[in-house]
């Protein structure tokens, strides 16, 4: 199971926000590239992008930092990539340049056959993100809420054929507070293909419960955020634990 440092980009610059709130973004570093390195030395296997501005404008908005992040890490690191991507040119521009997988949310939501699209297009490289709260999905950089269902969605996602979903509960990201183990569970056992944890993670005891109550599950990642910039969660450590737990149930 990897844990998976997030580099949410706004402005061209490294930030972390509340709640998906636009207006809390705290910046932790002015060098995506930098940070990327930094991540890669600590023991990263994967890196988790947000093109923040992106989500919100509906097409990409930090292409500059993402590229050098890519320059910095792209041949040692698989990248994932979200944030304003809706159309198959643009998936087909960041695969070109380097990233591994694009992760589409509100196209997906909004326009499914968008998504049965892209993973025709490029198979193995679309993975589904669903941000939500209170069971039910959000949209357009987590700004509105539909009447569908996480599961349902899911489900519906994996028939199309995408590599993985990323799970996200809005209601705790950048938080702190903890992951949704509860809501990510009943996910996991709803649908067969890998699922990625993201949204609250905070310290060792969070990577321990994952690891003990939805690895199992097929969880096969978490993604962090706050709590590695902030000094909460040490990334060499929380990998070690995770590999420990992947090697008690292999």
């Amino acid at each position: 199971m990897l844990i998976i440092p997030a580099i949410d980009l706004k402005d061209g610059h490294c930030v972390r926000l509340q709640q998906g709130d636009m207006g809390s973004a705290t910046v932790f570093s002015e060098d995506p590239g930098a940070m990327a390195r930094h991540w890669a030395a600590q023991g990263a296997r994967r890196l988790h992008l947000v093109d923040l501005n992106g989500a919100v404008a509906g097409r990409p908005k930090n292409e500059k930092a993402i590229k050098e992040i890519i320059r910095a890490v792209g041949e040692k690191l698989p990248i994932e990539l979200g944030g304003g991507i809706r159309d198959l040119d643009t998936i087909e521009s960041y695969l070109d340049a380097g990233v591994r997988y694009v992760v589409i949310g509100t196209a997906a939501v909004k326009n499914p056959g968008f998504l049965s699209d892209a993973c025709y297009a490029f198979p193995g490289h679309v993975i589904a993100g669903l941000d939500a709260k209170d069971g039910k999905v959000a949209v357009e950089g987590w700004s509105k809420l539909t009447g569908h269902e996480v599961t349902d969605l899911a489900k519906k996602f994996e028939d199309y054929g995408v590599e993985a979903l990323i799970y996200t509960d809005i209601g705790r990201d950048g938080m702190m507070t903890g992951v949704n183990i509860e809501a990510t569970l009943k996910l996991a056992q709803a649908v067969k293909i890998p699922l990625i944890a993201s949204g609250g993670l905070n310290n060792m005891k969070d990577v321990e419960a994952i690891c003990t109550r939805l690895f199992p599950e097929g969880i096969v990642g978490a993604i962090a955020g706050r709590a590695l910039y902030e000094g909460k969660l040490d990334l060499k450590k929380a990998q070690a634990v995770a590999d420990k737990a992947a090697g008690k149930t292999a």
